[in-house]
């Protein structure tokens, strides 16, 4: 399903939004000037605001889904400011930057003075700075969504009243709790702290009894909630990133099918090599989560397959996603300009799949062999007739297993493209 039709509230069309561009913002209520505050630029409706190019964008957090972010709306004719307190942050390269703490009261007024509307471009931002920001500006996303996905207790109640499967789970208060909920679930069991934890950190794999005591008293540590999940054997790991308006249009993007090696995200593979049918129903589940949660921007849905066919939400993200970065040259419009045109009350863009695609993650490691290659010229690439799209973050420390880039692997199918990436042998084993 690439949409579900309009789900409430009228639309603009875009040419009517745009006719009157030269600086202005048009709408039902004519035009006003573009001067970069909230009061003048924001088209107010009955039920959104409609944000148009020459506003300004402002994004807690500068990291490369930030940098992603402003690039793409940079194109639509949008400026962008940043919060995050990392100086030159990646976002920071290719937008103005505020360096401060992400609870710096301070600094989230002035990025609140600067922006017509806020985003945020990861789920830790500080759920109070961003309820604080929605008395002072534009928070289309608010604040409730944060909420909700910072903890992961919160986050299954929410998708089960969604009407959508999670692995069943048990909230854990104490080792004898965790004990019991280990007999109940079976091994191995996997233990999780409700809050912080990515790429594999903050969970821990319980595959014997004996585990059980250390299991809970590494993660107590952490002080925040747990829960145990029963282990779901999948046969493969999936992903949806689903759109919607503040008007309640519905897109989504085609479901990739994911290859994570030590926990991090190594490939997305597009089309996912499952059934039509599959395909479909994971995209229907990622709307209908999307609608459920009252989702305004991207909420990409992460799941599990399993060898009978069934599919459990395993979690959610309210923002861009690694797994969609293959939309970047692959579909019609990218995760990144539909982030945008949502948060702004833009009609949503086609997601519509041009080309099959692998997106390879480049961690701290592979950076030297990939310049190395970029230097050439590709012999692999002319043969199997695939074009890799190289995007690096400009993070100034290569770390080993650190996120630096991706290359998305265009192709006439994904067969080739995964060719390419072994006859590379910058991701060997």
């Amino acid at each position: 399903m690439s949409e579900s039709g309009k789900l409430g509230g009228g639309l603009i069309p875009l040419n009517e939004l745009l006719g009157g561009m030269d600086g202005e913002s048009c709408g039902i209520d004519g035009c006003v000037p573009a001067s970069g505050n909230a009061e003048s630029s924001a088209v107010s409706t009955a039920k959104t605001k409609i944000i148009l190019p020459g506003s300004t964008i402002g994004i807690l957090g500068g990291g490369q889904l930030g940098r992603m972010m402003a690039n793409a709306g940079s194109a639509m004719g949008y400026r962008f400011v940043v919060l995050d307190p990392t100086p030159d942050a990646p976002c920071g390269q290719v937008a103005d930057q505020i360096v401060a703490a992400y609870d710096d009261r301070e600094a989230a007024h002035e990025l609140a003075k600067r922006s017509d509307v806020i985003t945020y471009e990861f789920e830790n931002v500080d759920a109070d700075v961003a309820a604080m920001l929605m008395k002072e500006s534009y928070v289309p996303q608010g604040s409730e969504l944060l909420y909700t996905t910072q903890h992961r207790l919160r986050e299954k109640h929410a998708i089960e009243a969604a009407g959508v499967k999670v692995a069943p789970y048990s909230e854990i208060r104490s080792v004898e709790e965790l004990r019991e909920a280990v007999r109940r679930f079976g091994l191995p069991s996997v233990l999780k702290t409700a809050t912080g934890g990515y790429d594999g950190k903050g969970q821990w794999v319980i595959r014997s009894e004996a585990e059980i005591e250390e299991a809970y008293e590494t993660l107590s540590r952490a002080r925040t909630e747990l829960v145990l999940e029963q282990f779901i054997r999948f046969e493969k790991e999936l992903s949806v990133i689903a759109a919607r308006s503040p008007q309640g249009e519905i897109r989504t993007f085609p479901a990739a099918e994911n290859i994570h090696v030590d926990n991090i995200l190594h490939l997305s593979i597009v089309p996912a090599r499952i059934d039509v049918q599959l395909q479909r129903e994971a995209e229907e589940l990622a709307a209908r989560i999307a609608e459920g949660l009252g989702v305004v921007g991207l909420i990409a849905v992460e799941l599990f397959l399993t060898a009978g066919g069934e599919l459990f939400v395993n979690e959610l993200a309210p923002r861009p996603h690694n797994s969609g970065h293959y939309t970047m040259e692959a579909c019609r419009t990218s995760q990144f300009e539909q982030h945008v045109r949502a948060v702004c009350g833009l009609p949503l863009g086609d997601t519509s799949l041009m080309t099959p695609v692998v997106m390879v993650n480049v961690l701290g490691e592979h950076v030297e062999p990939l310049l190395a290659l970029m230097a050439e010229a590709d012999e692999a690439a002319q043969r199997l007739g695939v074009a890799a799209k190289v995007h690096l973050y400009g993070k100034h420390e290569a770390k080993h297993k650190r996120k630096m880039g991706h290359v998305n692997v265009l192709a006439a199918d994904t067969e080739a493209a995964l060719a390419w990436i072994s006859e590379t042998n910058i991701w060997k084993d």
